[in-house]
C-alpha cells in the first residue's frame, strides 16, 4: 500500500524527504528477502568445513556467504530499482514535491495536458531503465571485484 505510507508519512516529514524515505521503505523488505535467502542457500558442507578449520568470519563471508548471495541480491535489485522508482515518482506525486518529475506530472494531470504527462512519462521510464543498468552494471562488477575476478 505505497500511496497509505505516503500519506502517513507526510504527517510526519517534510514533502521533500518524502521519496527517498518511501523509496527505502518499498525497497529495503525486497533487498533484504533476496540476500536473505541468497545466504540461507549457501553451501552448509563448505561453511562447517570452514567453521572446522577456524577459518576467519569475514573470509568466510567473501569466499562462502557473498557468493551465494549474488544471484539473489542482483535479483533482488533488479526489482527493487523498479520498485524504488515507482514508489518515489508516487511519493512525488501526492506530496507535490516542488520541482520535481512527480510535480510535473500533478500539474500535467490538472490542467489536462495529455501531451506533457506523456512525454513526462516517457522521461520517467528512460530514466528508470537508464538507472537500473547502470547499477546492475555497478553491481555485477562489484561482485566480480569481491570474488577475485577482473575488474
Amino acid at each position: 500500500p505505497v500511496a497509505s505510507f505516503i500519506i502517513l508519512a507526510l504527517i510526519w516529514m517534510r514533502a521533500s524527504a518524502l521519496p527517498l524515505f518511501i523509496s527505502f521503505l518499498m525497497v529495503f523488505p525486497i533487498l533484504y528477502t533476496n540476500v536473505l535467502a541468497g545466504i540461507r542457500s549457501a553451501d552448509r558442507e563448505l561453511l562447517e568445513m570452514a567453521r572446522v578449520f577456524r577459518v576467519p568470519w569475514l573470509r568466510q563471508a567473501r569466499c562462502i556467504l557473498l557468493p551465494a548471495a549474488e544471484p539473489f541480491l542482483l535479483a533482488g535489485s533488479a526489482a527493487a530499482l523498479g520498485m524504488s522508482w515507482k514508489a518515489g515518482v508516487a511519493a512525488e506525486v501526492i506530496g507535490v514535491v516542488g520541482g520535481s518529475i512527480g510535480e510535473k506530472l500533478y500539474e500535467a494531470k490538472i490542467y489536462l495536458q495529455t501531451g506533457d504527462l506523456l512525454a513526462w512519462t516517457v522521461v520517467i521510464v528512460a530514466l528508470s531503465a537508464l538507472f537500473e543498468r547502470a547499477v546492475l552494471a555497478l553491481l555485477r562488477r562489484c561482485c566480480r571485484w569481491a570474488k577475485g575476478g577482473r575488474t
